[in-house]
């Protein structure tokens, strides 16, 4: 009987680790890891939404509040979402003055362990780099930690086992703004909106926004699906 082997579905995951939505839809993550395993691999990367915050919110928010009313804004949406938790000083005590330095030093840690033997799978937890994404967002909304200080990214890098040399070697020799600068490539091409997005099917189909997760399954589980022998294939 013939072996029919079942390609992994490729998701990439555009978002900014500043975008509260992001944060909101690490459960969605979470559940695709958990139903769905091995069969699909997510590759993140980085969207600029908060690239100069300071201007980003003066602008936008310059008659409704500055960053008084950004923070009851947020605040506001945590409270819709009983898995987050949002820091109640946030842009308040604590501006981070770009999302692209803790994207940098992401970008490092994925060539770490790209370069690494087996690409850095930590197992049950996934890639060390998907755990910091996940700890910086959250020491950003729940601590109101300043997550765009370096020593803030060594210090959450460090908590988790990531090793900092080899990561500021990379930024060092410009592989991390190389990486950055693919990213913001592919985003361009892609015409990515916004954070977060989930990419499906080679760029066919995109996910935006605030989605249930059904909508995200229903997607991945038609990629998955064998086509019927009736079935055709357009092109």
């Amino acid at each position: 009987m013939e072996v029919v082997t079942i390609m992994p579905v490729s998701v990439t995951y555009f978002s900014d680790v500043l975008c509260i939505w992001a944060y909101a839809s690490q459960i969605r993550l979470e559940e695709i890891a958990r139903n769905f395993g091995a069969d699909v691999q997510v590759d993140y990367r980085f969207c600029s939404v908060f690239g100069n915050s300071a201007d980003k919110i003066s602008r936008r928010w310059a008659d409704k509040g500055a960053y008084a009313g950004f923070n009851r804004h947020l605040r506001e949406v945590g409270k819709t979402f009983s898995h987050i938790d949002v820091h109640p000083e946030i842009w308040l005590t604590t501006k981070p003055a770009s999302s692209d330095s803790a994207h940098l030093f992401i970008k490092a840690v994925q060539i770490v362990e790209l370069k690494s033997e087996g690409g850095g799978n930590s197992g049950v937890g996934g890639p060390l780099s998907a755990q910091l994404i996940w700890q910086l967002r959250r020491a950003f909304f729940h601590e109101c930690r300043d997550v765009s200080q370096r020593k803030v990214q060594h210090a959450i890098a460090e908590q988790i086992g990531i090793p900092i040399a080899p990561v500021e070697a990379e930024i060092n020799n410009g592989a991390a703004f190389a990486s950055l600068a693919a990213d913001n490539l592919q985003r361009d091409q892609l015409k990515i909106e916004g954070s977060p997005t989930f990419v499906l099917n080679q760029g066919r189909q995109k996910l935006y926004g605030n989605l249930g997760y059904r909508v995200i399954e229903v997607n991945i589980r038609e990629l998955l699906r064998e086509p019927g022998v009736s079935e055709m294939s357009w092109c």
